[in-house]
């Protein structure tokens, strides 16, 4: 006997609206798109977001603000107020245009209203439709949660026949959140604006939807990065019509700036022979286990007879840059560090359905269209997000096939996706061939010879050998991608150099360094040893300039663990330490930890540029003694001393001592060796100084020294315990 229930109907939580917002909204940023997103579905010509004092969560309150159309009671009721209503998605197959400006709804899954539990717990909402009655919904979110069922969570929805806000013949919609989620900082007032002006395409003005975004606090905007600051930069430049199987226009310019002297300018079309020849989407792919090239067709039905699906014509248009510090130096234009913050953050290729973004794509460390793997792969050629930007413009009638997920994150990725993806692809790859040719030119003409730039020449040639000898492919892509961050690494370090010179000396230790290890490298490559010794090698570089880079970043004294702090310095001179064979006694390990406060960066150099003079004498005492055939052990003693007031590093070595008088040492330009500049110690001096510190040469005795050490170089630098 079958005993039938009495309850066959879905009876949802009052949470269940909550969870919609906090599952299918990511962010607070998404949430206030979502909500302009429904101004312009509203044919609204803007939409105004106000923040008011956001910083307290208590007091604080955001307002969503248009002139659109309006809502009446009838549709708050019957739309407003059902989750996931099919309203939108009607008006869109039914191709029904607003009346003002021509558009179609870009909001169709009816649930992004509800992000608003995003922001706050209390919303009021208040709009006017033509000829109605002003509506009113108050709303507190944390009621939802005290009730069990969605049917008790009762609210307050009312008209008002006397219109208090839109009065006259005004119409549109004003949303107040308060009770507001989280603190609003700076940085997230930042992050807001970036996505409220991205969502229009920089490059096509309509001026037919604007977004203001107001705040009170006056400091929070302030030098932010603008496409035009940064657009001046831009050597090159592309636009491509896409449709059906073929590129059907195209148009590569390249633009040299006016002081890259003797590079011609270039300029392509769909009616040169070479666009014209690669107009034909094509791609690769494997049939019974054999590779064949098939022709794209991006008109083909993607859905049925009955719901025809396509994906249109695409428009790709965007701008490449030269990130390169070489070709950098070389523009006249100002404001270098600008264009790195803003590609960093708005760089890659963003997608736009007419003129308005769909989320996700271009953002920072969405790397939908895996380009920077693709640039490690072929670091020469291909572009990375971080050099381009670049909007690909979508026709939402004819682009049906690409179905935008529920939470708003992007395309579903359906074959019609992946099919816009190799299109985009495809054509990105005979840009990329084009402004080689471009880039090359310029490389030829105006960078540095071996000599002028050892480590970027020596660099560049290990790469070339690496593509064309290293096999495995994943240890091939392994060590290029190793290499690309290298040469980042490198650029950055000697980019702070040129403004930093003191502290710059030490980079000589590096370049030294690095230097030894790519010629290694290099022959290693030349000689087809086995990959995964390069490799172990190109990984010790990368960790190399990783540390060394802690040399270059900005100042700051905290506290230190003592002991780490002199590894630090020590791995940053391993490789030159093992090449001169001298032997390292670490008497700092036996001691007790202890815990100073300095600048990192500040220490590391000082204790570098110690030990690089230790070495320098320990191979001229070794040159000398080998002359007598007698043998001789280099080494370097560390230790660490702790006194009441201060606590010392001593370094010293078993070579000459110091040929000067001690207090001739620290003096600029004044040096015992055959060449040096006589600022390294001098160098050292200052930095101690700065931490309230100072660099003593003690006689004989005042430490109890092996007698190894008695009459080498012996350097203590003393740090004071309480204030530094």
């Amino acid at each position: 006997m079958d005993l039938k229930s009495q309850k066959n109907f879905f009876q949802p939580r009052a949470r269940l609206l909550l969870q919609l917002g906090d599952k299918l909204i990511k962010n607070e940023n998404i949430a206030l798109l979502e909500l302009i997103k429904n101004s312009y579905d509203a044919d609204s010509r803007w939409a105004k977001v106000k923040l008011r004092n956001v910083g307290d969560k208590k007091n604080g309150y955001i307002e969503i603000l248009d002139e659109g159309e309006g809502m009446d009671i009838e549709i708050i009721e019957n739309v407003w107020l059902e989750p996931g209503s099919d309203y939108k998605e009607n008006l869109f197959r039914k191709k029904v245009r607003t009346p003002k400006y021509n558009r179609l709804p870009i909001g169709e899954k009816g649930i992004g209203r509800f992000g608003v539990h995003k922001l706050g717990t209390k919303i009021e909402l208040v709009s006017k439709r033509k000829d109605k009655n002003e509506v009113v919904v108050k709303i507190d979110w944390d009621e939802f949660a005290k009730n069990k069922y969605l049917k008790d969570a009762k609210f307050d929805v009312f008209e008002r026949t006397n219109p208090e806000y839109f009065k006259g013949n005004k119409t549109g919609t004003k949303i107040v959140v308060s009770g507001l989620r989280s603190e609003w900082d700076k940085r997230m007032i930042r992050e807001l604006y970036k996505s409220v002006f991205t969502l229009n395409s920089p490059f096509h003005k309509t001026g037919k939807f604007k977004v203001e975004l107001e705040t009170d606090d006056s400091k929070a905007l302030e030098k932010m990065p603008k496409w035009e600051d940064v657009q001046k930069f831009a050597l090159w430049h592309f636009k491509c019509e896409i449709e059906g199987h073929e590129i059907k226009k195209f148009l590569y310019e390249f633009t040299p700036w006016d002081s890259l002297t003797g590079i011609k300018e270039r300029k392509l079309t769909e009616e040169d022979d070479y666009i014209s020849d690669r107009s034909t989407l094509v791609y690769e792919e494997k049939i019974n286990g054999k590779k064949k090239e098939t022709i794209l067709n991006l008109s083909k039905n993607y859905g049925d007879n009955e719901n025809p699906k396509s994906i249109g014509s695409i428009s790709f248009e965007g701008y490449i840059f030269d990130r390169d510090k070489l070709t950098l130096d070389l523009s006249n234009h100002q404001g270098v560090a600008l264009l790195k913050e803003y590609l960093d953050e708005q760089g890659g290729i963003r997608v736009y359905r007419n003129n308005i973004r769909i989320n996700e794509y271009g953002e920072k460390g969405n790397d939908w269209l895996n380009l920077d793997m693709r640039r490690v792969n072929i670091p020469a050629k291909r572009v990375s997000n971080n050099i381009i930007l670049s909007v690909i413009d979508l026709n939402e009638e004819k682009s049906s096939a690409l179905i935008e997920k529920t939470n708003r994150e992007g395309f579903i990725e359906n074959e019609a996706f992946n099919d816009f993806c190799t299109a985009i692809l495809y054509t990105l790859n005979i840009i990329e061939t084009l402004r080689k040719d471009d880039k090359d030119s310029i490389r030829r003409k105006f960078n540095p010879t071996e000599k002028q730039e050892p480590v970027i020449s020596s660099l560049g040639k290990l790469r070339d050998l690496v593509d064309s000898k290293v096999q495995p492919e994943s240890v091939k892509i392994e060590i290029t991608k190793h290499l690309v961050k290298i040469e980042e690494d490198y650029n950055h370090i000697n980019e702070v150099l040129l403004s930093s010179a003191g502290v710059g000396l030490t980079m000589g230790v590096g370049i030294h360094e690095v230097q030894k290890v790519i010629a290694e490298l290099n022959y290693l490559v030349k000689e087809e040893s086995v990959p995964e010794n390069i490799l172990n090698l190109v990984k010790h570089l990368d960790e190399l300039i990783e540390n060394y880079s802690d040399l270059f970043r900005q100042a700051k004294n905290q506290e230190e663990d003592s002991v780490k702090l002199i590894n630090g310095a020590l791995f940053n001179v391993e490789y030159r330490l093992k090449a001169h064979d001298i032997h390292i006694i670490k008497n700092y390990q036996n001691k007790l930890n202890e815990k100073i406060v300095c600048s990192k960066r500040l220490m590391l150099g000082a204790i570098v540029n110690i030990i690089d003079n230790s070495i320098y004498w320990l191979e001229r005492k070794r040159k000398k003694i080998d002359v007598s055939n007698t043998k001789f052990e280099k080494k370097i003693l560390i230790d660490l001393y702790n006194n009441k007031n201060h606590i010392d590093i001593l370094i010293a070595d078993n070579g000459f001592g110091f040929g000067l008088p001690t207090y001739q040492l620290t003096k600029p330009f004044v040096s015992d060796k055959t060449v040096g500049m006589g600022l390294g110690l001098h160098i050292v001096s200052e930095v101690m100084k700065i931490q309230n510190g100072q660099i003593l040469f003690p006689e004989v005795g005042e430490y109890d020294l092996d007698e190894d050490f008695e009459h080498g170089a012996v350097v203590v630098l003393r740090l004071n315990r309480k204030t530094i």
